[in-house]
């Protein structure tokens, strides 16, 4: 128990600091992140804020779809956002463009692995992901179209409201799900053994 909560919470702080590193390369977000800085623009807050603000109302659409929290859901609400405001306040903006693109690779690198982290310790789904088995249970659509339905839905409106799209978001969108597959294997927990007799 102690060594997966070690691991949820490594994954949790991890993805908070990807979110920053995605910020301070500034060549595009990843759909949810492009929304969380457009509403940060709209409403004058801070993108942490915004991500814990939004975590926060995702979770509230969890109710009717009678979806149920784990401590890695409501711990993902609350430190990622923690976690990336704490890190932009002390990472300085960037302006090299090598320096931007090793960043963007890097917080696409480490939010794979965050991810991965946090999924394999058994807690719970994220918010997000919690929105998206919640609607496929409830409509039957497939994962996949739920999926690519709502992340182009936060995508467009973040983007509306000056959210940061470009290459990055492209690269992250082509590039998160190839290794989430190669990284979760490493941290899924594995069932207790038990000895042949």
């Amino acid at each position: 128990m102690g060594h997966r909560l070690l691991q949820l919470y490594i994954g949790l702080v991890l993805y908070g600091l990807s979110i920053a590193l995605f910020v301070r390369a500034d060549l595009g977000l990843d759909p949810w992140d492009v929304f969380h800085q457009g509403v940060a623009f709209l409403l004058s807050m801070k993108i942490g804020q915004v991500v814990i603000l939004t975590g926060v109302l995702v979770l509230l659409l969890w109710i009717p779809m009678r979806q149920k929290p784990g401590l890695g859901t409501v711990s993902n609400v609350i430190v990622l956002g923690l976690v990336a405001d704490a890190a932009l306040a002390v990472m300085p903006p960037v302006t090299n463009l090598t320096l931007q693109i090793l960043l963007l690779v890097l917080a696409v690198v480490m939010n794979a692995l965050a991810t991965s982290l946090y999924i394999g310790a058994g807690f719970g789904a994220g918010p997000r992901d919690g929105l998206m088995t919640g609607l496929h249970a409830r409509t039957g659509w497939s994962v996949r179209a739920i999926r690519t339905s709502i992340e182009i839905s936060v995508l467009l409106i973040g983007w509306l409201l000056g959210g940061s799209v470009g290459p990055g978001t492209l690269f992250y969108a082509l590039a998160i799900g190839p290794l989430i597959q190669l990284c979760l294997p490493w941290f899924r927990r594995q069932p207790p053994r038990i000895a042949a007799t």
